[in-house]
Parts: structure tokens; C-alpha cells; sequence
């Protein structure tokens, strides 16, 4: 077996060898407790969200909000307000799932899924990540979009200003979902061809399981720190989704293997969308800190966002 080709088990039983018990998490608060409250006052979720980021002065969050037994969702803008987030009102609400952002050429690139009629299967959903770009929340433009049913599309501007992709295939290419890259020469050549050529990683993920790229970080070097995922179903059905990393060369293609860095019983007890999904976290965003430690954002059993103190696994 290839060294980076490593199983959820395996990965869950390393971790919790080395895990130390003094890293501490929080639930993330949404204007009304843990709960957003919609202009017609119904009480929705806010749960798989980006980590905080500085754009125009301001410490700003993006986040999925959705009601309990729905996966029609928006994707609301927050700012941090008195230990509460609150929605920031000049922004725009996009119809989309699981945002993600990043900065490129001086803009601010806001993604997420959106979800549409599958004309292969009526009466189903289908699925495709989507990019805006602008200047400002309010100047935000869609420029592009992924392939149909593909997710976990992310983007990172290198040093020398080429734009690397992640990717995650599924079907004959990418079984349950793998991650692969590719380098683009600026953010017009970000289309669903080139996409569609980007290198898999194939020693990553067994047939049963699969994950999916969260975030990239520049690291020192040259490396790429991937923040990930891996996830996997029991006998019962029910997933369990775990938080990991690993490190990518862009210039060689290797990648170091995968290390997890939390689970669902790292973070406070709380709600879950339907019992199969009690078991999940899905990295959100990891904010790297001087001291050491990182903090990680994640969307915890698609119901609640909660933020857990971690020693930086990039270090």
C-alpha cells in the first residue's frame, strides 16, 4: 500500500494516539444565540462557514443558512458584533451551499454550490460550484462556474500570480470523490475544461471513502498546506466526516500523507441536521496564529459553526 493512502480508521486511531486534551473550542454565535434569525423571523441554521477574513477594514464571515429540514440555502454575509455575528446588511445573499473564500489580483473571490433541476433524473437536484468576483461585497459578480456535480472547488493566487485549483471528481474519474490540481495562468482560464483536466491524486483515498480540498495556504517554501476533509459511511448508513491536512507541491505534484487534526467529539456538544450526520465537521477555514496555534472554523453536523484552538498543523 502506498504510504499516503491511509483509511479513515486508520487516520481516527493515530489521531487520538497524539491528540492533546488542552486545545479548546466554542460554538459560534448568529445574532440570536446560536440560531439566525431571517427578516420574517423565522429561526434558520447557519453552519458550514468560511473562516474570518479582513476585507475593507472589516473582519467579515460567510456562512450557509438553511432551515432544519431543507437544503435550499443562502449564503449570508456576517461581521462580529458585541461576540455575536451579524448579518452585514449592504451585502449581497447568494442562492448558494458552502461558501469559500479567497483574494486574487486585488479582488475578493466568493464561491460556493448551487443547486439545480438534474435534467438526468427529474424531479432530483443536481449540483456545481460557482465563482463571484469584485472589488466589494456589494460589487460581486459571478465570472464562473465548475463542472455539473462536482463541489469542493478551491482556488489560491501563488506568488507568482498563476492561480492553482483544487478539484474533486467523482464517478469513473474520481470514484466517491478525490482531490486533484491544476495551475491556471490567471482566472481567465478558469473554466470547466481545464478543470476537468486536472491532476488526481490517486494515493489519497480508498474505493469506500473520499474527501475533498477546504483551503489552501502558502506556505514557506513554496509548499501548499491543503486544509481537507475525508469521510466515509458505517454499516448503519450514517457518515462521519473528520478535519485533515496535508502538504502539495505544485511543482513536482507530490504531497505529503494525510493527518487529521479534529473530529466531531473535539467540539462542544450540539444540534445535527438528521441523526446520520451527527458524526460530521466540515472544514470551514483554518486562521493561522504567531504563537503556534491555528484556529479552525468547521460546520458541525450541518446544523451549528463552531471554532476549536488547534496546534498549527502547517508548522
Amino acid at each position: 500500500m502506498h504510504k499516503t493512502l491511509r483509511t479513515c480508521n486508520e487516520l481516527l486511531k493515530e489521531y487520538r494516539g497524539n491528540n492533546s486534551s488542552d486545545n479548546s473550542s466554542s460554538k459560534l454565535n448568529f445574532l440570536m444565540g446560536e440560531k439566525f434569525l431571517s427578516p420574517n423571523g423565522e429561526s434558520k441554521d447557519v453552519y458550514n462557514i468560511t473562516a474570518p477574513f479582513e476585507w475593507d477594514g472589516r473582519t467579515l464571515l460567510a456562512g450557509r443558512v438553511e432551515d432544519r429540514d431543507s437544503e435550499h440555502s443562502e449564503v449570508v454575509f456576517f461581521e462580529q458584533t458585541e461576540g455575536n455575528w451579524i448579518p452585514v446588511p449592504e451585502a449581497p445573499v447568494l442562492k448558494l451551499q458552502d461558501p469559500f473564500i479567497t483574494k486574487a489580483d486585488g479582488l475578493l473571490i466568493v464561491g460556493g454550490v448551487e443547486i439545480f433541476p438534474d435534467e438526468e433524473d427529474p424531479g432530483a437536484l443536481c449540483w456545481r460550484t460557482v465563482f463571484y468576483k469584485g472589488k466589494s461585497l456589494e460589487s460581486l459578480e459571478r465570472f464562473a462556474k465548475g463542472p455539473d456535480r462536482m463541489k469542493d472547488i478551491r482556488l489560491l493566487q501563488l506568488t507568482d500570480g498563476r492561480i492553482l485549483v483544487a478539484v474533486r471528481p467523482q464517478g469513473e474519474k474520481g470514484g466517491r470523490g478525490k482531490i486533484g490540481f491544476t495551475v491556471l495562468k490567471n482566472l481567465d482560464e478558469l473554466t470547466e475544461e481545464n478543470m476537468d483536466r486536472a491532476h488526481i491524486l490517486e494515493e489519497q483515498f480508498i474505493a469506500a471513502e473520499w474527501g475533498g480540498c477546504n483551503e489552501m495556504h502558502l506556505l514557506p517554501g513554496g509548499k501548499i498546506g491543503i486544509l481537507s476533509h475525508i469521510a466515509c459511511f458505517d454499516e448503519a448508513g450514517d457518515r462521519h466526516y473528520y478535519s485533515t491536512c496535508f502538504t502539495y507541491d505544485v511543482d513536482t505534484r507530490e504531497y505529503t500523507p494525510m493527518k487529521m487534526i479534529a473530529e466531531r467529539k473535539d467540539f462542544a456538544p450540539g444540534a445535527s441536521k438528521r441523526p446520520d450526520l451527527e458524526d460530521v465537521i466540515f472544514s470551514g477555514g483554518l486562521v493561522r496564529q504567531k504563537d503556534g496555534k491555528a484556529k479552525l472554523y468547521c460546520g458541525v453536523g450541518d446544523a451549528e459553526a463552531h471554532m476549536r484552538v488547534i496546534e498549527d498543523p502547517f508548522l
